[in-house]
């Protein structure tokens, strides 16, 4: 019994610590690199949630960074897209200094 308490004590350790890196990294290197037009970074992550086509036939990197967004910060369950767009807005305005 003891054993199993030294692993999961060490694993609970592990993960907070993964969880907390994960969180650093994204507010203090991914995140800002939204800081240059971050509106415009919101309304890719838009159209890329509402379109069934999005950039379609425009330049495909923006979007690919743009994506990123919605692993850093992803959408709750439940969570309505205009509410979901003003949390990413908050979020980017919150990391980068800036409100928008």
């Amino acid at each position: 019994m003891h054993r199993i308490l030294i692993v999961f004590g060490l694993t609970t350790a592990v993960m907070l610590f993964i969880f907390n890196s994960a969180d650093w990294y994204a507010d203090n290197a991914a995140l800002p690199r939204y800081c240059d037009d971050p509106g415009q970074a919101a309304a890719i992550v838009e159209e890329i949630l509402t379109s069934p086509t999005p950039g379609e036939g425009e330049k495909r990197r923006p979007y690919i960074i743009a994506a990123k967004l919605i692993f850093l910060v992803p959408q709750e369950e439940g969570e309505t897209m205009p509410d979901y767009l003003e949390r990413l807005k908050r979020r980017i305005s919150q990391s980068c200094g800036v409100a928008f």
